[in-house]
């Protein structure tokens, strides 16, 4: 089975460096057309299934990179954005110490109050991998955010810690991983033109 992961195109709030979790922000113009130059890039793939976070950005980025209608995307809760908490809609800069440290080095630095944790991220990536791991796909698109990829990468690399943190995803990136008989590897990353 081939794992196709993107982030969502751009938003306003990304455009303004605003700290996006569970907002449930539309696309901008940037943000539609990095998803078709990302369509583009892949040519006729032909996706088994495509699955989204409920958030809108992720549902019409995984309709227009799967090929798909937004009603056909499998909406799945456990992809959704990771909780901000008290940070939501904050300047990247204005965040203050626990939040930005967290955010840098979550290795090292525990979730502010109100945030959701790394150990929250990952148990819930791995409950969605391993449920779609279970299915008989050949290609399956799933289509989320910036921070739950990071743990949803780590599963699909096998990394001890259970999150791949750096670099940082771009809008509409895709990485390809390989599941096969309990082993996952990245076999590429396709980044946006835009």
């Amino acid at each position: 089975m081939y794992i196709w992961i993107t982030r969502h195109g751009q938003t306003n709030l990304n455009h303004a460096r605003l700290m996006q979790g569970r907002t449930d922000e539309p696309l901008n113009a940037k943000g539609l057309a990095q998803a078709e130059a990302a369509r583009t890039r892949i040519g006729d793939m032909h996706f088994d299934a495509v699955y989204a976070s409920p958030l809108s950005r992720a549902i019409r980025t995984g309709a227009i990179i799967g090929g798909v209608r937004p009603e056909e995307v499998i909406i799945d809760e456990r992809i959704i954005e990771t909780d901000f908490g008290p940070y939501e809609k904050k300047k990247y800069y204005l965040m203050g110490p626990p939040m930005t440290l967290y955010w840098a080095l979550p290795e090292v630095f525990p979730a502010p109050k109100g945030v959701e944790t790394i150990a929250s991220m990952r148990e819930r990536s791995a409950s969605f991998l391993r449920e779609l791991e279970s299915r008989d796909y050949e290609n399956v698109l799933v289509s989320c955010h910036g921070g739950i990829l990071r743990a949803l990468t780590g599963y699909l690399t096998d990394k001890k810690n259970g999150i791949v943190w750096r670099p940082k995803p771009k809008n509409c990136e895709i990485r390809v991983f390989e599941s096969a008989n309990g082993t996952h590897r990245l076999t590429r990353t396709i980044l946006p033109e835009l």
